[in-house]
């Protein structure tokens, strides 16, 4: 009896699909036991309840009864200080989407002389805070700095009346420091997108009959518009935020309302209410932003990438788009370093090595606490996701990740309210039982500046670690789970060793915007605690 070679081929693949089809009813079976994670769920909306707090507070102190103070706010304080935030947020919005937007563009489709140094540069101004600089500007462009000083020897000016010379403490002053610091911002985003770009859409357009500036307004722009519209949302949310350079410019922004309303008036429902404000602006940004993404709709949908054909420049067009992208780097970095430099060099007097070793020392502690806490807290939320993937957890995450786009005022105010409140019914409590005065416990102190930098950096830490989550296979999860291993086993064993690099990033990143941070390191710190930001600013 012959069997036919097509019966036992067939034989062969039944036999050798029963074991995958196994292994695949094992495997989901492993998922869906991993998804269900009650705790991972409660705990994360645990954390997301405490992180919610601030605004929480600030709204219900804002509704709460006053003697009339809106009225007064809205008469006085609240119409310069929303036209000047509004026109600090258009002015540098813009200058910061031109500036970034073309030096992306100039340096990623063309190859020049110094380009590939000129991208790394260009990132520098992020690591200046926009009051150092504003406070180098203002030595710059002051009537007695050296460019007023420099025309006045030159043309044989006498004073101010012989001629005119923009003021750098105003509003326009203000829109070019956040312009120059904050552009590496929409730089970064934009260049990042139009790397990833297929150069085949371009060459339609171009075949197309358009030219190379019409290719950029009519396919490259609208492809890195969701890009572009996340950068400019950080500009945005950093100058929402900024307290020392317009105080120092004297323009009277929200944020420096809501610190002279709080810190020198003594009226914190009137600085809550200022709150709310700024809190509309927040939530306002957030919506533009995704308006200006549009769904994120426009994308490329050619499966034929290549390397985008660099076009080379040479000459003097080469030396040209050098010095084109080379500005915004002087301008932001090389200038306020130089003033920096010159007086440190030959103004020692001012300089108090023990006042700045004590401020540096408790800046590395603080920066390195809450990057610490934020990374652990992020590995948290991002694998309670992973693991305990359902709606709560999805929106605690989200609640959990909103914190940056507080303002630092804001913050400080929404934290001291539910601290103070705890310190006194603490203190009330042991005064009435033991007759012993516990205190301030928690306002004031350390770990009140910490928790309120942890919350406004845990989304930097957050985007980090969920990227690395998303590159490792949910094969993984379930083979440890098909092996007896626990979820926090695998955590430990499987995840972390594979998001080192994710965990050091983030870390990083944490480290460094904590290091900078001045309205709620001011706001929350405890007496005599001086950081390298408060130090610098008082």
């Amino acid at each position: 009896m012959s069997i036919a070679p097509s019966s036992i081929s067939a034989q062969q693949k039944a036999r050798s699909s029963k074991p995958k089809s196994r292994l695949a009813r094992i495997t989901k079976r492993s998922v869906n036991a991993v998804r269900q994670a009650p705790g991972w769920s409660a705990g994360a909306l645990l954390f997301a309840g405490m992180f919610a707090l601030p605004v929480i507070a600030v709204v219900l102190l804002a509704l709460a009864p006053s003697d009339d103070i809106w009225a007064h706010l809205s008469s006085t304080v609240l119409p310069t200080a929303l036209s000047n935030t509004t026109l600090l947020l258009a002015g540098a919005g813009f200058a910061t989407l031109v500036i970034g937007t073309a030096s992306a563009w100039l340096v990623t489709m063309y190859r020049f002389p110094g380009r590939t140094l000129a991208d790394r540069l260009l990132v520098l101004p992020l690591a200046m805070p926009a009051y150092i600089v504003a406070y180098a500007y203002a030595e710059l462009f002051d009537y007695a700095g050296p460019v007023q000083s420099g025309l006045r020897s030159a043309f044989g000016f006498r004073s101010p009346a012989d001629y005119y010379f923009p003021d750098i403490r105003s509003l326009g002053g203000a829109i070019v420091v956040f312009t120059a610091v904050l552009y590496p911002y929409v730089y970064l985003t934009a260049r990042a997108s139009f790397v990833q770009q297929s150069v085949c859409v371009l060459e339609v357009a171009r075949t197309l009959g358009r030219t190379a500036p019409a290719a950029f307004w009519a396919v490259a722009l609208p492809l890195a518009r969701p890009a572009l519209a996340a950068g400019v949302a950080l500009v945005l949310m950093e100058c929402l935020n900024d307290l020392g350079a317009v105080q120092y410019l004297g323009v009277e922004t929200l944020s420096a309302s809501i610190y002279a309303t709080w810190m020198q008036r003594g009226n914190l429902a009137g600085a809550s209410q200022l709150a709310v404000v700024m809190l509309g602006f927040v939530v306002a940004l957030i919506l533009l932003e995704r308006y200006a993404r549009g769904g994120a709709r426009t994308h490329d949908t050619t499966g034929r990438v290549r390397a985008i054909p660099f076009e080379v420049l040479t000459g003097w067009r080469g030396y040209g788009a050098l010095a084109l992208v080379s500005m915004p780097f002087l301008a932001g970095f090389v200038a306020p370093f130089a003033v920096l430099a010159r007086h440190a060099l030959f103004h020692p007097e001012g300089w108090s090595p023990a006042e700045f070793l004590a401020a540096g020392a408790n800046s590395l502690l603080l920066a390195g606490i809450v990057s610490i806490c934020a990374v652990a807290l992020a590995l948290f939320f991002g694998y309670a996701a992973r693991i305990a993937h359902n709606p709560i957890t999805d929106a605690a995450t989200r609640i959990a990740a909103t914190g940056y786009a507080l303002p630092g005022t804001v913050l400080a105010i929404g934290l001291m309210i539910p601290l103070a409140a705890f310190d006194n019914r603490v203190d009330a409590f042991m005064r009435d039982t033991f007759d012993v005065s516990t205190g301030l416990m928690l306002s004031g102190t350390l770990f009140a500046v910490t928790l309120a930098l942890i919350v406004r950096f845990l989304a930097v830490a957050l985007g980090s670690v969920e990227a690395g989550l998303h590159r490792i296979s949910p094969s993984l999860d379930a083979a440890g789970r098909t092996l007896g291993a626990s979820t926090l086993s695998i955590l430990t064993r499987v995840h972390i060793p594979i998001l080192a690099p994710a965990l050091a990033a983030a870390a990083l990143l944490v480290f460094v915007d904590a290091m900078k941070e001045l309205p709620a390191t001011l706001l929350m710190r405890p007496f005599n605690f001086e950081t390298l930001a408060t130090h610098v600013y008082g």
